[in-house]
């Protein structure tokens, strides 16, 4: 069950544990442990542990990866890079959450600018034909830019891509910090963008492993650790 997180993490988890119970046709009380993780894991008052999303992406990725050893995870409000061993433990990660640059509200933001749907994004910038720089990551500055690419005549793809270059340029960065080593997977709702994925791949030089539902790793890897919790 995936719903937006809107403005209250505690409502909105509400809504999900009402939906699965319901979906699942069970009470709470058949429910043996509840693991919160993500920024809003101390709002879930539900909740029987907590654990940091850095953990939690970690194991999902290794679950459905055994062979990974950098996971590159970009979501709606920050971005980080995390190394684990041969046997899943995290042992170095950098991380972005000062600012929406490069996460998935700095693309929502981007999108909403160019008028193309966020889904679209990774679709209209394959057909780019034309290098176009977006040099601020800011995201109010970055606005701005874009519209003014637009209005110098600018094609919508070249500046998706170039978008996309962008948002790859500043994750190899945070990369370069912890080192990559493959197998890398890439975790997070913008991992769907197929534009930033190959972007991506080419700055680092490197194979990038996608999910098939990238957003709910961290979600999978909190729900492993809470089964091993049970014993």
């Amino acid at each position: 069950m995936v719903l937006p997180t809107g403005a209250s993490n505690k409502k909105s988890a509400e809504k999900v544990k009402q939906d699965v119970l319901e979906k699942a046709s069970i009470v709470a009380g058949d429910v043996n442990r509840v693991l919160a993780t993500g920024y809003g894991r101390e709002a879930i008052e539900f909740a029987d542990t907590r654990v940091t999303e850095i953990t939690c992406h970690a194991v999902g990725a290794r679950h459905l990866f055994p062979e990974v050893r950098t996971v590159i995870d970009i979501g709606g409000q920050d971005s980080k890079v995390i190394r684990v061993d041969e046997s899943g433990r995290v042992v170095n990660f950098a991380m972005n959450d000062k600012c929406a640059a490069g996460t998935g509200r700095f693309l929502e933001v981007m999108a909403r600018a160019l008028e193309v749907s966020l889904e679209r994004m990774g679709e209209v910038s394959a057909t780019a034909t034309k290098d176009v720089t977006v040099s601020s990551m800011c995201t109010v500055f970055a606005e701005s830019e874009v519209v003014g690419l637009v209005a110098q005549g600018y094609e919508t793809a070249d500046i998706v891509r170039g978008i996309h270059r962008a948002i790859a340029s500043r994750a190899a960065a945070l990369a370069g910090r912890v080192g990559v080593a493959p197998q890398v997977v890439m975790t997070g709702g913008v991992a769907k963008n197929m534009g930033v994925v190959a972007e991506l791949s080419t700055k680092l030089k490197i194979h990038i492993s996608v999910p098939d539902d990238p957003q709910i790793v961290g979600a999978l890897g909190a729900a492993l650790i809470a089964a091993k919790q049970l014993g």
